[in-house]
């Protein structure tokens, strides 16, 4: 775990494994690098060199008020990434984590291997379960997470007060819900631009997976797995989740 400043803030930042690098991206609001370190990075780093971090105002990371946009979270990415590794990384995205991830992508193709996309909304802004979040308990939203985290907040304590202190700050003094409100949407013919190997990953129950199945048609060397669950596979699908990034990244 180390600590280390990108684009004057200061990014919680955990490594893992060693070979071919990959970047893992979570989503917003609740989410933290830990989403992907309990469920599907350690199985991944047994084969490639593993960087995780919190997104800007999650987790650990120091808090902003503002820059939750996709232009700016890519530029984090770019600072992060270009400290990790001189070489093409891949990259895996969950949710708006995704759409940085997909994003980056189409502005640096020579920096990216390979692409993951698991459930990555097109427009951001239409997807009904960022809504539904919003409006759940604390306790509702803890349960959505993995069960490492889930089991954190159950106990209680100083991981649960963070949690709590961390949707409170996105909800009244952060820019995150109007910044996710103006994301726009990525025309077809810039998603034709983009020639990685790419693996969508969506869920079966999901609103997200017409976004899912239009990224697989647009995008030229992209295929589309369907997983049973929802938008958080991590919680719903975790297995056959890893083992289809895993499998796509070993090929």
């Amino acid at each position: 775990m180390s600590f280390r400043d990108h684009n004057n803030l200061t990014f919680h930042i955990q490594e893992l494994g060693e070979g071919p690098p990959v970047v893992m991206l979570h989503g917003l609001f609740g989410g933290s690098m830990a989403s992907w370190y309990f469920t599907s990075a350690p199985t991944i780093a047994r084969t490639h060199r593993v960087l995780l971090y919190d997104l800007r105002g999650h987790g650990k990371s120091a808090r902003s008020r503002t820059g939750y946009d996709v232009a700016t979270m890519v530029s984090d990415l770019e600072s992060i990434a270009a400290e990790f590794s001189t070489r093409p990384i891949s990259l895996v995205g969950h949710s708006y984590g995704a759409i940085v991830s997909l994003e980056f992508a189409l502005r640096n193709p020579s920096r990216v291997h390979k692409l993951v996309i698991v459930e990555g909304p097109l427009p951001p802004s239409q997807v009904k379960e960022f809504d539904a979040f919003r409006s759940l308990s604390l306790s509702e939203k803890a349960a959505s997470l993995p069960k490492a985290v889930r089991e954190a907040f159950t106990r209680g304590g100083r991981q649960a007060e963070r949690f709590a202190e961390s949707m409170r700050f996105f909800l009244r003094e952060s820019s995150l819900f109007d910044d996710l409100r103006a994301a726009s949407d990525i025309a077809d013919e810039r998603l034709a631009t983009l020639h990685c190997p790419t693996l969508c990953i969506y869920g079966s129950n999901s609103s997200c997976l017409p976004a899912g199945e239009r990224i697989a048609r647009a995008v030229p060397r992209a295929e589309l797995v369907v997983l049973a669950g929802g938008h958080f596979l991590q919680v719903d699908a975790g297995e056959p989740l890893t083992a289809s990034i895993t499998e796509f990244l070993n090929g």
